[in-house]
């Protein structure tokens, strides 16, 4: 489409209060999920995101069951699951990738469990599992703004801290920096991340926010900073173009942002590669 459609679509869409609602908790949950993947994709511990939205699934089903507010609900409860998960991580018999799918299956279980005694699966259900635009109340937009802030304005300050444990925890921990303490931070905020992106991508998508921003930025970045910094700005067009995507083609809106970010990390992916030819070829010219 030309520019003149292109952004009489925008328009059409940011028309709608929903939408804009949508737009706004999805960029910063978005933000949030890319600053906090390029450290759990680092430490090989990216699919807690996806333990912790099964996690999450199952809670939102018992309080949906008992009539309850899900994200309150589900908040405290996902977050204690991220720090099990990470205490379940440091034995020596369960590792990290077989404590979450412990986890993540016994939880999803005890929702489906749930959800086939009580309501049955309806539409709420669907919405917890593929996401929705529409799932997202004016409550839910102000608890997930403020939550969202106060990631990244904890994810700014403990910055250094979380760089070190990420790259060097043996180091980190030999000189003094208390390397438990921020292995939990940054459980604490994955878990209140993935819950607020739950209601728009999806139990079943929400760990690819996580996941392809901090991959898709590694095929051209190498520092730290660079990456993360790529990551959000991945992150954040990637959402907004599967919204005007989903909005255009009537799609899903948690599948419609994936198919974006995958369409990123090729092209990424394409880009190192040419990057990494054009070097070798200096060396050997």
């Amino acid at each position: 489409m030309d520019n003149f459609n292109l952004f009489t679509t925008i328009a059409e869409m940011l028309s709608y209060t929903f939408l804009v609602r949508a737009v706004i908790v999805g960029f910063l949950v978005s933000l949030c999920a890319s600053l906090l993947g390029v450290s759990l994709v680092l430490k090989r511990y990216s699919m807690i995101g996806d333990g912790l939205s099964h996690v999450g699934f199952g809670t939102l089903a018992i309080a949906t069951a008992l009539n309850m507010a899900p994200l309150a609900v589900s908040i405290p409860v996902v977050v204690l699951a991220a720090f099990l998960l990470l205490r379940l991580s440091e034995n020596s018999v369960i590792k990290g990738d077989s404590a979450i799918a412990i986890i993540s299956t016994g939880s999803l279980a005890v929702g489906v469990i749930v959800i086939s005694m009580t309501t049955g699966m309806n539409t709420d259900v669907c919405n917890y599992l593929f996401g929705s635009l529409l799932a997202m109340n004016k409550g839910d937009v102000y608890l997930s703004v403020s939550l969202s802030i106060v990631v990244l304005i904890l994810f700014v300050l403990f910055y250094h801290k979380i760089f070190a444990v990420t790259f060097d925890e043996t180091f980190a921990r030999a000189t003094g920096t208390r390397t438990g303490v921020y292995n939990m931070l940054i459980a604490l905020l994955t878990a209140i991340t993935i819950v607020l992106g739950m209601r728009m991508m999806g139990a079943l998508l929400i760990s690819a926010l996580i996941i392809f921003p901090a991959l898709t930025s590694m095929r051209l970045c190498k520092r730290f900073s660079v990456v993360t910094i790529c990551a959000a700005l991945v992150s954040v067009g990637s959402f907004f173009i599967g919204v005007v995507f989903s909005f255009v083609e009537e799609t899903p809106t948690g599948a419609s942002v994936v198919i974006v970010n995958i369409a990123m990390f090729c092209v990424f992916s394409l880009l190192g590669f040419l990057k990494q030819f054009r070097t070798t070829r200096e060396v050997f010219s």
